[in-house]
């Protein structure tokens, strides 16, 4: 088979283009800046030297595939120009799915994010049909959500389109913005990190890295066109986290809870100084807000409808850390 994938310098395409091409498949991938080098010599991969404002150029990095990976996002907690948030998150998303449409592409499977499913009750799990009664917290998930919309309109276009929704994702591969976990456990190991935010009992859903990759498969193969698919991974507060990170790395470090009010004024704080120094902020005040709610996931629609799996973050961080001891040493890329 052919495909398309868009964002294949992220942490999620990379591993999916990886992946295809391992199994024989043909990847067309657009690019900006330079081609990955973990695939730069990989004659299963073509690249094309296109953003997400051309339905043209798009189309013709198009010609010929199957079916396509739209995972290209402004991921970012913060912009320089705010409009970035909409214009790559929407209106690249409404550029590929037109693409895909004229180029006569089978289906597409659009990556979104769990952040646009409701925040949970406590240990009470949302879902793909939990109705969301507040605000989105930053632009990210707002224009996230406002894709889902396009991506179901296509649908009723003719344009077959899945969505997916992965929670926070880590494990092996380029240590950027969207695999920040895979951070956070390499500096445990290192004994670098030692903050645990709030009071430790805030939920959230982690996802190997694998798991999201297979998923975005299945939902390929299986997926119904118009349908969220959650793609989490274990529901853990932050020091159920911490606990198993010490487990498996076999040091138990002395944490220090960090209160969230204290994050949010250091989160002011930065993006004040972004004024002065022009250093984009490490977090902002939304995205703290966001880490007061909980984020209790079930995956249980996409383990049922198309058969995805999950392993627990013990055996996944484990994975995680034998990775970066390779890397470490040279073994790895």
């Amino acid at each position: 088979m052919k495909y398309f994938i868009s964002g294949i310098s992220g942490f999620i395409g990379l591993n999916l283009a990886r992946r295809l091409a391992t199994d024989g498949h043909t990847v067309h991938a657009i690019i900006r800046g330079p081609e990955p080098v973990e695939l730069k010599d990989n004659p299963q991969v073509s690249y094309f030297r296109c953003d997400l404002t051309s339905v043209e150029k798009l189309k013709e990095a198009m010609d010929g595939c199957d079916f396509a990976f739209h995972l290209a996002a402004f991921a970012k907690p913060w912009a320089k120009d705010p409009q970035d948030f909409h214009r790559i998150n929407v209106q690249g998303a409404g550029n590929v799915f037109e693409a895909a449409l004229q180029a006569g592409v089978k289906k597409v499977v659009f990556t979104s994010s769990a952040a646009t499913i409701s925040p949970s009750n406590g240990r009470e799990p949302a879902n793909e049909s939990t109705v969301r009664t507040i605000p989105y917290f930053n632009q990210y998930e707002s224009t996230k959500a406002e894709a889902e919309k396009l991506a179901v309109d296509y649908c009723r276009r003719g344009l077959p389109v899945v969505i997916v929704n992965p929670s926070r994702v880590y494990g092996p591969g380029p240590i950027n913005p969207s695999n920040s976990i895979t951070r956070m456990i390499k500096g445990y190991k290192a004994g670098s990190w030692r903050i645990i935010p709030g009071d430790g009992q805030n939920i959230g859903n982690y996802v190997f890295i694998d798991d999201v990759v297979q998923g975005h498969i299945l939902a390929m193969q299986k997926g119904r066109a118009g349908e969220r698919y959650i793609l989490g991974g274990e529901n853990l507060t932050f020091d159920e986290l911490f606990d198993i990170l010490g487990k498996v790395t076999g040091r138990k470090l002395m944490m220090v809870h960090l209160p969230l009010s204290v994050m949010t004024i250091a989160s002011k704080l930065m993006v004040a100084q972004n004024k002065i120094t022009g250093l984009p902020p490490a977090i902002t005040p939304d995205f703290v807000k966001k880490y007061m709610n909980h984020w209790c996931l079930s995956s249980e629609k996409a383990v049922k409808e198309i058969g995805y799996s999950i392993i627990n973050f013990e055996e996944g961080a484990g994975r995680t850390l034998e990775w970066l001891e390779m890397v470490k040493n040279g073994k790895m890329k």
